[in-house]
């Protein structure tokens, strides 16, 4: 039953009824109505209003109804006023007054369309507050009535998707800007650029040819490594992850904000590997002492010296890493989400693609899901400001080539991969493919791929298949196979003159 009271200052919707003893969510009636009147005087008021603003924010019914059939009517090209709306409303029960004569009295007491938007922004926030009690109602009655499938943690992130998702609608702070302020924005990253060290735009890799070829790791970037199994993607993610949190430095603003001078921190979802894992990974990197020695315990005092002092240095960096195995990508945007706003994330990096999980609704079928994946991570870039890097499987049609370099259509599930992608590089180690064709001792043969072996050992090659910002090509790295670690390689160019 609609109930209409009587009018209250300007007039009211809601019935004659006595003072209920319960709360009512919050509302705002009149701010509905000057929104309404306003638009159905002039239009051009639902311009204002029509990018954050939609039917369902309304509180009562018979304005929603008036405000879907308004935006129905203009988005037409139609006029929408109290004679073009009257038709599609029906018979509501508005104590004593039928639908065109409330549509009249709507436009003959509206207010200028000066204050439209104002108006919009109350009944919007006043939407998100009744969705925030909904949420809340929620979660105490699953919490007193749980299932027994559904644990505490699986609650808590459900009700932190469903906040991100009210705090990521209709948001009133977007549209165009003018183009002075992207030039603003221009030139203080340049200027950034200018006083960060090695003179970069983006975050330093902590490789120098790479961050010659790409800039360093640019703002808002998605960035795909790829590679075979045995590659090495994942140390060059480690590698590159551990340098940015070793080498940052931050300033203070003025309203104590830490804004990054040099490096960042670092979010690292380990999908396949366990934090210990990856951690044993990292202390071999850093201390020259092989991870299976490291495992094994078969170790030297001065070796493990060395461990403990790479431990010691790196207790104190800004690198955290997310161990949970078979998250959604809407799990995993929470989590970054959370890192953001409690410690700060200027680098996130995810172990890999293809472990990933999408909606429920799109179950069955890959390719979709990894489209719903890769647009997330993109937008997630976006959002966060701060590049994402992203690993994934290459085909086995590698496998068959004569020449194994990697190319764009050996991405699986490639089409979205290399749509939603920034940059994509490719991990390659001639020598991993060389070493797997030995033959027998003795023979020419031998003597020919012990040469090709020479030539190839401790080098790999980093391949930019795709950049949107700068050229494509090859960049040589030291890759030591024993600790996993990549590093610059020595180039006679780039030595010092022998006297």
């Amino acid at each position: 039953m609609s109930a209409v009271e009587p009018f209250v200052g300007r007039f009211a919707l809601m019935a004659n009824a006595p003072e209920p003893s319960y709360r009512l969510a919050p509302h705002n009636i009149e701010a509905e109505q000057a929104l309404l009147g306003a638009i159905l005087v002039n239009n051009d008021a639902f311009d204002r209003v029509s990018d954050f603003l939609r039917a369902e924010h309304f509180y009562e019914e018979l304005h929603r109804r008036v405000f879907e059939i308004t935006a129905q009517l203009v988005r037409a090209g139609k006029v929408a006023s109290p004679v073009t709306l009257k038709t599609f409303l029906g018979e509501h029960d508005l104590g004593g007054l039928t639908v065109p004569q409330y549509l009249a009295r709507l436009a003959s007491e509206a207010t200028t369309v000066i204050n439209a938007q104002d108006y919009g922004r109350t009944i919007y926030d006043l939407a998100v507050r009744r969705n925030l009690i909904s949420i809340g109602e929620e979660v105490v009655n699953t919490a007193y009535d749980s299932p027994v499938d559904l644990s505490p943690r699986v609650q808590i992130e459900e009700a932190e998707r469903r906040l991100y998702e009210i705090a990521e609608q209709g948001r009133y702070d977007g549209g165009f800007q003018s183009f002075s302020q992207a030039l603003t924005t221009a030139i203080d990253t340049a200027a950034k650029a200018y006083e960060r060290d090695g003179k970069l735009s983006g975050v330093s890799t902590g490789m120098t040819d790479l961050d010659q070829k790409m800039g360093g790791l640019q703002s808002s970037d998605l960035i795909i490594i790829a590679g075979r199994p045995g590659m090495g993607k994942t140390a060059l993610a480690t590698n590159i992850a551990f340098n940015i949190a070793k080498a940052y430095e931050y300033e203070v603003r003025a309203d104590g904000a830490h804004v990054p001078k040099n490096g960042g921190i670092v979010g690292f979802f380990s999908l396949e590997m366990s934090a210990e894992q990856l951690a044993t990974r990292i202390i071999a990197e850093q201390s020259g002492v092989p991870s299976y020695k490291i495992r094994r315990g078969d170790i030297q005092d001065h070796e493990f010296h060395r461990i403990s002092e790479a431990a010691r240095e790196m207790q104190s960096i800004p690198f955290y890493i997310d161990q949970t195995g078979g998250i959604s990508i809407a799990q995993l945007v929470a989590r970054a989400r959370r890192l953001k706003r409690q410690k700060g994330l200027d680098v996130l990096v995810v172990d890999y693609l293809q472990l990933l999980t999408g909606s429920k609704s799109r179950e069955g079928n890959r390719v979709q899901e990894l489209t719903e994946i890769t647009t997330g991570l993109k937008a997630l870039a976006k959002e966060l400001a701060a590049p994402v890097i992203a690993l994934s499987q290459l085909s086995r049609q590698v496998e068959s080539r004569d020449d194994k370099r990697p190319q764009l259509s050996d991405l699986r599930e490639s089409g979205s991969i290399e749509q939603d992608a920034d940059v994509v590089l490719f991990v390659f180690r001639e020598e991993y493919y060389i070493k797997n064709k030995q033959p027998r001792e003795g023979t020419e043969e031998f003597t020919n791929w012990l040469a090709e072996m020479e030539r190839a050992h401790g080098k790999a090659e980093v391949i930019i298949g795709k950049q949107r910002h700068g050229p494509t090509g090859t960049v040589e790295l030291q890759f030591d196979a024993e600790v996993t670690r990549f590093s610059n390689l020595a180039r006679e160019d780039a030595l010092p003159e022998q006297m």
